[in-house]
């Protein structure tokens, strides 16, 4: 195994203890909002520490990239770790079981480690450059379909862009006229996790962050899928906008989004 995939996993597991802790005494977690319908929990903040102080103790120079706690350059700016402490607050802080850390990292600008932990289920999603992607220890395979017939996509409603709105419904009401159906989870990083595994057929979103996807762009990749942009390109750090399928099925999507988007 990877030696930085191990670390990776340990310090994804301390985060989903404070996690699962918190979990089930939520009436003691303090909420509060960073922006109009966005928050965080004091669990967040803890769970952050967690991962953080264990990916230190290893690795004391590397960077860091975290939602709660911003860029933080070490001495080693080539090793970056890009940290979702827990992506799907809005679920965990009302009580839905579905959320999950996200934890990549990137050596020289390249993604090389994806991890994407359920704390509830116990699902480790776990990728190493190359190296396949696995889910608790066995491989996982994106789905083959190649058109929207029949097919289960993901999505995430743009809450904070609220100004994409419309395109974004067109976009919907296309897809939903050949898909069998669409679901709304509330965890981009999970989404795009159950792509790799096949349990999603294709996902795409308005406006992420780069600790939603960092993970999940590398789970995809060595699970056969692809992410791109809305314009089929690779700039969907800068932009946030994601498509993601195997590259027939993303073909179909990029042809819908496009010509709502153009």
């Amino acid at each position: 195994m990877h030696p930085m995939l191990n670390i990776a996993i340990r310090a994804a597991r301390n985060a989903g203890k404070v996690i699962v802790k918190g979990y089930e005494n939520l009436e003691s977690v303090e909420v509060e909002e960073k922006s109009l319908n966005d928050y965080v929990s004091s669990v967040d903040k803890e769970a952050e520490l967690a991962i953080i102080g264990t990916l230190r103790k290893s690795y004391p120079d590397h960077s860091f990239v975290a939602e709660e706690s911003g860029i933080d350059n070490g001495k080693d700016t080539d090793h970056q770790w890009i940290i979702d402490p827990l992506d799907g607050t809005t679920n965990f802080i009302r009580g839905i079981p579905h959320f999950a850390v996200s934890i990549a990292l990137k050596i020289k600008g390249r993604t090389e480690v994806g991890i994407v932990f359920d704390p509830i289920r116990n699902e480790l999603f776990s990728a190493v450059r190359g190296q396949s992607a696995q889910i608790n220890g066995y491989r996982t395979r994106t789905s083959s379909v190649p058109k929207l017939t029949g097919t289960l996509l993901a999505t995430g409603f743009p809450f904070k862009q609220k100004y994409n709105l419309e395109a974004y419904l067109n976009i919907f009401q296309d897809f939903f006229n050949d898909v069998a159906d669409m679901r709304r989870g509330g965890s981009a990083a999970l989404d795009l996790a159950y792509v790799a595994a096949g349990r999603m057929d294709g996902f795409w979103e308005f406006g992420l962050k780069p600790w939603d996807i960092a993970a999940g762009e590398l789970l995809l990749k060595e699970s056969g899928a692809m992410m791109t942009d809305f314009n089929g390109g690779n700039d969907y750090f800068k932009s946030g906008d994601v498509v993601a399928a195997n590259p027939k099925l993303l073909k179909e999507m990029l042809t819908v989004i496009r010509k709502q988007n153009a």
